[in-house]
């Protein structure tokens, strides 16, 4: 069963009750509030057209990144250890989402799903204290850049942008020691793509990532 969320408050349906593509949801409110909501539950906001109402997903499997699991390549570590970029975490947010969602030369797709509504849904999260943004930058210019969701020891990334070759790789391996720092031991990829496959994330079974996601997510509401 399909929820209409415009029609009730914000409880999102239970993960199982999702179609076969993960569409647990329609409609809703992209602000802090749902968001938070929707992470503590294992559901993100995916729109799928302009033409129709906001879409919920929890897709099985889940991507995971486990900590563990980070494969990084010779080239990239070659980068890494000459400190082309200055990483900086938690900084410039609003224009790391702008960058990502104005960003063209993705491998994985054609297009964005972050939305004017979406970049404005996260901007809040991220005043709420939820998000969390890593950017490379060179010569103090912004050229890369991740951000997520934040909850107790739960991270989930988002979306990464580059403007330079592999910034966005560098601030990838940087986050993954900043969240091992910070006692998490996997990152919520969501989907694997080529390029989360490509540092080792992986495919596992919605009901693993729901007791996973139990277990990093310790605070109420």
């Amino acid at each position: 069963m399909i929820n209409d969320l415009d029609a009730m408050p914000i409880i999102f349906p239970p993960v199982d009750e999702a179609t076969d593509e993960g569409l647990v949801a329609i409609g809703g409110e992209l602000n802090a509030e749902t968001l938070l909501e929707a992470y503590r539950n294992g559901i993100f906001p995916w729109p799928i057209s302009s033409n129709y109402p906001l879409t919920w997903f929890s897709p099985n499997p889940r991507g995971v990144l486990f900590v563990e699991n980070l494969h990084v390549g010779r080239s990239l570590k070659k980068v890494i250890k000459k400190s082309l970029f200055e990483i900086k975490f938690n900084s410039d947010f609003e224009e790391i989402i702008t960058c990502c969602q104005n960003a063209d030369n993705r491998v994985d797709q054609t297009d964005t799903w972050i939305t004017n509504q979406m970049k404005n849904g996260y901007i809040e999260l991220n005043n709420s204290g939820h998000c969390f943004c890593v950017g490379a930058y060179l010569d103090g210019k912004l050229v890369g850049g991740i951000y997520g969701v934040h909850i107790d020891t739960y991270f989930a990334g988002e979306s990464m942008f580059y403007s330079e070759p592999n910034a966005s790789k560098v601030c990838l391996v940087s986050l993954i020691d900043y969240i091992q720092k910070n006692g998490a031991s996997w990152l919520d990829t969501q989907m694997v793509t080529p390029t989360t496959e490509a540092v080792g994330a992986i495919e596992i079974d919605r009901t693993d990532f729901i007791s996973l996601l139990k277990k990093s997510i310790i605070t109420g509401p």
